[in-house]
């Protein structure tokens, strides 16, 4: 029997925002697929981006980095096309992977670097970009203990340090060195930006409940609030799917119940 493909039904949003995401892009899986696309693209271009404050160029980084902690490779190279044609800058593609490597790993990481370095090097970006690190090996721990109190709260990382067992404080240095002094005190995205990236990638990794209720608190003291979070999971939605999704809206609600 011969089969006969149908052409997706998309609406003219889903559409329009999908070309503005990918200039000229024309996939081959709605020429096989063409049912999946007319649904996956109807949700995910049109009612999930009529949805919410977010701007663009925030959809796309988040997404951007909710692909890098899901190793979901192909789907971050089709980030790294979107967020070129939309703002994203050499710059900040490289500053969110960074930014990944404490909260994801470089076992993971290391893939995405070559996939943005290939990309880059096709736009005609040269490569390496400018540093952007703000930290010395002497000042590392001092400086990340800093910004660490600021994002987390003060009393809280006191806190942390007060009651660790011995055999455990060299982690706790670790994230003021590494985690705060190393990545988050680098400049080419503000902490604003930074902790959205780092909730982004929390609730797309899963298992990580814990984390993700203190980078709320985090958000928050940064600026965040609990709408723009919601935005963002909602953002996610259509690339980590509803378990995911729920346990972020459950951690959210925990940290700031609704009124």
């Amino acid at each position: 029997m011969e089969v006969v493909n149908s052409i997706p039904h998309l609406s003219a949003e889903a559409v329009k925002n999908h070309e503005a995401w990918f200039p000229g892009y024309v996939s081959t899986v709605k020429q096989t697929d063409p049912e999946l696309i007319e649904v996956f693209d109807n949700f995910a271009f049109d009612e999930i981006l009529n949805h919410g404050n977010l701007d663009t160029k925030t959809r796309i980084m988040v997404t951007m980095a909710s692909t890098i902690a899901q190793h979901a490779v192909a789907e971050y190279r089709m980030m790294l096309r979107a967020g070129l044609a939309n703002g994203v800058t050499p710059v900040e593609i490289k500053e969110v992977l960074y930014h990944s490597v404490p909260y994801v790993g470089i076992a993971k990481v290391i893939d995405f670097i070559g996939a943005a370095n290939d990309f880059l090097t096709e736009n005609g970006v040269k490569l390496p970009l400018p540093s952007q690190s703000t930290t010395s090996p002497e000042d590392r721990f001092e400086k990340g203990l800093a910004v660490q109190k600021e994002m987390v709260g003060v009393e809280m990382i006191d806190n942390m340090y007060k009651n660790t067992p011995g055999n455990q404080m060299h982690i706790q240095r670790y994230l003021s060195a590494n985690c705060f002094g190393d990545y988050q005190t680098r400049t080419g995205l503000d902490k604003q930006m930074r902790e959205l990236l780092t909730f982004s990638m929390l609730v797309s990794l899963g298992g990580c409940e814990s984390q993700v209720k203190g980078h709320i608190r985090a958000n928050i003291n940064m600026g965040n609030d609990k709408q723009k979070l919601l935005d963002v999971v909602t953002q996610l939605l259509p690339y980590i799917g509803y378990p995911r999704t729920l346990n972020a809206i459950a951690c959210l609600n925990e940290i700031i119940p609704e009124q």
